[in-house]
């Protein structure tokens, strides 16, 4: 299946029950399996997932390597891949249905529109990881203003922003942001994470970009942060 070209992977994810999408954000709802629509609004855990469990977010996730990285090493976190593509969803969405990880699962959206499908204070935590720097368009990065109201917004009270980058203006600028932003603490950061033991193991997690980034050697930046008054507070 791995040379399926994208009209096929598109039609493949159409079928697959832990894919959702909504590619416009018009109307603020969802469709599943199908193209069933599906109200998972602040119901998540209890309507999908079947559980309790805490509510995780890889955002622009690509080919999803977090998402079913961090399903298959905590199976008591519920993990949701967030990208526009549906060709590089396809990658994740089917590992995971080939390994039989009932806690993972995808929407197709923008990132702009995640507090159409994600209820106040219903995330738990969020992953950051290899977005587009955007050089030339800082209010497009994600950890710009805009995108933090966004995720205080859908995060709870104490939740988690983590970020994996390989570019020094992303790392720079997101410190910055997120320490003029009037709801956010600066945790814990480095501008070279493998320089010495990782203090938690989902970190060694590597995505697709990350090897290919560090074949050279060059470095990845690391950023921790808290969102206090979440819930849309």
């Amino acid at each position: 299946m791995s040379r399926r070209n994208k009209l096929e992977k598109f039609a493949d994810i159409l079928k697959f029950p832990n894919v959702f999408e909504n590619f416009t954000g018009k109307e603020g709802s969802l469709t599943g399996k199908d193209g069933v629509p599906v109200d998972l609004m602040g119901k998540w855990k209890s309507d999908h997932f079947k559980n309790d469990n805490k509510l995780v977010l890889e955002l622009a996730c690509g080919r999803g390597e977090y998402t079913v990285g961090l399903a298959s090493m905590y199976p008591d976190l519920n993990v949701i891949g967030i990208d526009v593509k549906g060709a590089r969803i396809w990658k994740g969405a089917t590992q995971c249905l080939e390994k039989g990880l009932k806690n993972a699962a995808f929407v197709r959206t923008r990132i702009e529109f995640l507090d159409q499908f994600f209820a106040p204070g219903e995330v738990d935590e969020i992953w950051i990881t290899f977005p587009d720097p955007f050089l030339k368009k800082p209010n497009r990065r994600m950890t710009s203003p805009f995108f933090l109201n966004v995720f205080r917004t859908i995060l709870k009270e104490g939740g988690l922003i983590h970020l994996k980058t390989d570019s020094p203006t992303m790392y720079r600028f997101s410190l910055h942001s997120l320490s003029l932003h009037e709801s956010a603490v600066l945790l814990s950061h480095t501008d070279d994470l493998y320089a010495s033991p990782l203090p938690a193991p989902e970190l060694g997690i590597q995505t697709y970009y990350e090897r290919k980034h560090l074949a050279p050697g060059n470095a990845i930046r690391y950023v921790l942060a808290r969102m206090d008054g979440g819930g849309g507070f």
